[in-house]
């Protein structure tokens, strides 16, 4: 149906969807780990915080698993690349994420401050520590990383873990949280009331302009970087390898796709109208809509970067020609094809899913309704 180079481009795009898809609903629950200590002045309150995530919390890692593992078949360069490269980077996020679903479960088992007190730290670690790492991630990434190829397309990564926390990286780091803690807080202000719900609204004005700050900078900063360009490469709709092709290190080229076409500039503009959506809908008492508004920012900053970079995937400081693409990192057509159907089939099916799950447990979490069902809540 379909030819090879269009398929290789459904795949950057339905990535895409699943990194969108992950910070627009696995955010909001670490968003609500990472303010855990700040909102929840109280047992009672921050097990309302706690329960009103409860329901959907470990749905919501399907967009993350998913996204892992769609990465693993569609782009099998960049995924024994990435994850042999950043080994130590991508280990601390899988232990820091082992105090999620541990946290949840064991901290109402007892009914001790000290015990209660660790899971929540271990909570604020589960997803302050992953938001931090993917936003360093996706810095390096602008930035490029040093592994190159051999003949037999080995790869090797010669950086290490801390020279991935350079300060442009960290300001992306900073983009993340404040991104990933905004839908945490305008979530918060939707599921809950009263005291919990102000705090919960304040906070969200102050991520706003953090978020909007640190992106304007990340933004100039990533204008005066080298970027990435491709001189030549083989037939994108055929067989290509990463050494198949040419590339230059020019400054400047990230915003060559934003150059070359204006409308994508829409993209990050989407960033500030999100933001200010959330404000004023916070502002008006209309929750949801601040939802849907910093819903919005998660969509525009992930697109923003992913369009800056694109063809690249994994850009290479090292060789430069070695750097991965959307057209020669990608597995066979074959393969792509049939993921591709399956996604076609699955991905709906999974919405729908999810929508009826938060339409059935919708409403307010309160203190009243922790006190009545003590026993039987996180």
């Amino acid at each position: 149906m379909f030819d090879y180079m269009v398929l290789k481009l459904i795949w950057w795009l339905l990535v895409g969807v699943l990194l969108i898809g992950f910070a627009i609903m696995d955010g909001h629950d670490m968003g609500m780990g990472m303010l855990l200590p700040i909102l929840g002045k109280s047992n009672a309150e921050r097990r309302v915080m706690i329960n009103s995530v409860a329901p959907h919390w470990d749905g919501n890692q399907v967009w993350f698993v998913t996204g892992g593992g769609a990465i693993f078949a569609a782009w099998p360069f960049v995924y024994a690349t990435a994850f042999s490269g950043m080994y130590w980077a991508l280990l601390l996020v899988l232990f820091a994420l082992f105090f999620r679903p541990v946290g949840f479960e064991y901290r109402s088992k007892l009914d001790h401050s000290a015990w209660r007190n660790f899971w929540d730290g271990g909570l604020v670690v589960g997803s302050l520590v992953p938001a931090l790492v993917f936003g360093v991630a996706f810095g390096n990434l602008f930035e490029g990383l040093p592994f190159t190829f051999d003949d037999t397309l080995r790869s090797s990564y010669t950086g290490s873990f801390w020279a991935l926390l350079n300060p442009f990286a960290l300001l992306c780091g900073v983009v993340s949280v404040s991104l990933l803690a905004l839908q945490g807080a305008t979530f918060l202000s939707h599921r809950t009331e009263g005291a919990l719900q102000t705090r919960a609204i304040k906070t969200a004005n102050i991520l706003i302009l953090v978020l909007l700050l640190a992106f304007s900078a990340a933004g100039f900063w990533v204008a005066g970087l080298d970027g990435f360009v491709i001189q030549s490469i083989g037939d994108l709709n055929g067989a290509l390898n990463p050494m198949m092709k040419t590339v230059n290190r020019v400054s400047g080229a990230w915003f060559s796709n934003y150059r070359a076409i204006p409308l994508l500039w829409v993209i990050p503009a989407l960033a500030y109208v999100g933001g200010f959506m959330a404000w004023i809908c916070m502002k008006t008492g209309k929750t949801v809509l601040a939802f849907i508004g910093s819903s919005l920012a998660c969509v525009s900053v992930i697109l923003t970067a992913g369009v800056a970079l694109f063809p690249f995937i994994l850009p290479s400081s090292l060789t430069p020609n070695a750097s991965l693409t959307a057209w020669d990192a990608t597995s066979s057509y074959v393969t792509l094809n049939v993921m591709f159907w399956v996604a076609l089939i699955f991905t709906p099916i999974v919405l729908a899913y999810t929508s009826w799950a938060y339409r059935v447990m919708r409403g307010k979490v309160t203190l009243e309704f922790i006190a009545t069902n003590d026993k039987s809540l996180y």
